[in-house]
């Protein structure tokens, strides 16, 4: 049996509507759509955060850093200052001192903590393959609810370890890989959902300024881990992930994840349109039928979700450009993910304007990398849809990536405002492309024309272009926990290597928009003769 069946109408929207009286326009739900979504990957980034910003903590370099005055109580960035001392932390407290966590603190912590890093992303790659099917197949809204409150729930059991004094490396590593694989749920899901509710049009724009809950989802995780970390490493993990849980319930109650649901025809067997069908349903008017709409919808929209079959992983790739962008996404996210995961610990492990940073600061001041790339995606989307380029515009933005973050490694470290310029700047171009593949680009594809409209291959297409896009993520802080032992000038030459990787791969998609744009002119100066003379 179809599991487009048995779907229902979200409770939280069937006690708005008793309570209203009366349905909301197709407007007002994707206004809903899009700030849910938002909310709920925006929890799913912020529960990646602590490991990056707790690295100082568990594998210290005490013999690098002098020591530095202790300021506590301060109020958290950005109420109060970026840039702050050393506090006193539970570990200090505890008696520990700067001796870090067993086993990390020893001979190759970097190392482990690079291995933890990368069986998350490596389960997180592998579950995104099966999750991308899986959401094509089932009701997003509870796959999505369910994969959001286990994630929470094995990202809190990390930070458990700090208050069960565990020091066992496999209790770690097993705790990161299975919230890596609940942590595949939540990308091909939101993808698909807003995909589900939006056209084409402007699609680059609406999903860059959409996106931007990734850059929020680490500021905010930044915040919170390094705010609570004076407490004991441990709550760095728990308060995100109680969040992360509390955003699942949010989606179970109000994410209408299908127009279909709430007695909407599919707007992508409708070139972006909503048919009006039924007054009662276009407009905001007094009766709603809550139990049957999900089923009276199929109808009217020509081919309701139940007649619907999902795509395999085989045709998805079939689909004309998915593997270019896929290979560029993997390399796109190798530099992405390098940032995400050791920027904080390489901002603690250098010096800015000849002074080293507590580990506090280090966490505040990496969320203005993010900052960069809020203006990035929505940037890079703008441009897309203006110019309908895509691949040239992702593969601009990589290029321009390379010597950004050759500045930013040069002359970071001159002074504290020189570093926040430069970051941000690296940011932008860094997160970008980034943006732009994981969002656009795949909804886009997940609706290509070659599918003739009889097929839901959001979920699939997106699993397969950040799937693979997830293995990038999964080897650059992998090869950054070994080269980082070399110096860092190693990792920004990887990264650099990355990037051009990144941007070649899309040549040929780039050759091919721009001989289209040519083609294009050279068709309206020919027929500009024809106009005049008509005129």
């Amino acid at each position: 049996m179809a599991m487009g069946s048995k779907r229902k109408t979200p409770p939280g929207i069937q006690l708005l509507r008793r309570v209203r009286g009366r349905n909301w326009s197709p407007k007002t739900f994707r206004y809903a759509i899009l700030l849910i979504t938002f909310i709920a990957y925006a929890c799913y980034h912020a529960s990646r955060k602590p490991s990056s910003i707790v690295k100082s903590v568990l594998h210290p370099e005490p013999s690098t850093k002098p020591p530095q005055q202790e300021h506590i109580n301060m109020r958290p960035w950005p109420l109060g200052d970026v840039f702050v001392k050393e506090e006193e932390t539970d570990v200090n407290r505890r008696g520990s001192g700067n001796k870090g966590w067993e086993p990390f603190n020893g001979k190759g912590g970097t190392s482990r903590l690079g291995e933890i890093d990368v069986a998350f992303l490596a389960c997180y790659s592998i579950g995104m393959y099966v999750a991308g099917h899986l959401g094509d197949s089932l009701d997003l809204r509870l796959f999505l609810t369910w994969g959001m409150i286990g994630s929470g729930f094995f990202v809190g059991l990390f930070g458990m370890g700090y208050f069960w004094g565990i020091h066992a490396f496999w209790f770690f590593l097993v705790m990161q890989m299975a919230a890596g694989l609940f942590q595949a749920t939540g990308w091909p899901s939101v993808v698909a959902v807003v995909g589900n509710w939006f056209g084409k049009r402007k699609r680059g724009l609406i999903m860059g300024i959409w996106n931007a809950h990734t850059s929020v989802g680490n500021i905010c995780g930044s915040l919170i881990a390094a705010g609570v970390l004076q407490y004991g490493w441990g709550w760095s993990f728990i308060a995100p992930g109680l969040v992360m849980s509390l955003g699942g319930v949010l989606v179970y109650l109000f994410l209408a994840a299908y127009p279909e649901d709430v007695g909407f025809p599919d707007i992508n067997s409708n070139s972006g349109k909503f048919i009006k069908r039924r007054r009662d349903i276009e407009e905001e008017v007094e009766e709603v039928d809550v139990e049957d709409e999900g089923e009276s919808s199929g109808s009217g929209s020509g081919q309701g979700y139940e007649n619907k079959r999902s795509v395999g992983l085989l045709q998805a790739c079939m689909i004309p450009g998915v593997i270019p962008f896929a290979m560029c996404l993997f390399f796109s996210k190798l530099v992405a993910y390098t940032f995400l995961y050791w920027l904080p610990f390489y901002l603690s492990q250098t010096t800015i304007g000849g002074e080293y940073m507590s580990v506090k600061t280090a966490g505040n001041l990496s969320t203005l990398f993010d900052v960069g790339g809020i203006v990035g995606g929505i940037l890079a989307g703008y441009i897309s849809d203006k110019f309908k380029a895509r691949a040239t515009t992702a593969a601009t933005f990589m290029y321009a990536a390379i010597p950004a973050m050759l500045v930013y490694h040069s002359y970071g470290g001159v002074s504290q405002t020189v570093n926040v310029v430069l970051m941000m700047v690296a940011g932008l171009f860094v997160n970008g492309p980034y943006a732009l593949i994981t969002t656009a680009v795949s909804a886009d594809l997940g609706t290509h024309k070659s599918l003739q409209g009889d097929s839901r291959a959001l979920a699939t297409v997106t699993a397969i272009i950040d799937g693979t896009g997830s293995a990038g993520a999964a080897l650059g802080p992998l090869l950054t926990g070994f080269l980082s032992t070399l110096g860092w000038e190693a990792v920004f030459y990887m990264l650099v290597v990355g990037a051009l990787c990144a941007g070649l791969l899309l040549t040929r998609l780039v050759i091919a928009e721009i001989r289209e744009k040519l083609g294009y002119v050279d068709e309206v100066t020919a027929c500009e003769p024809l106009l005049n003379e008509r005129r």
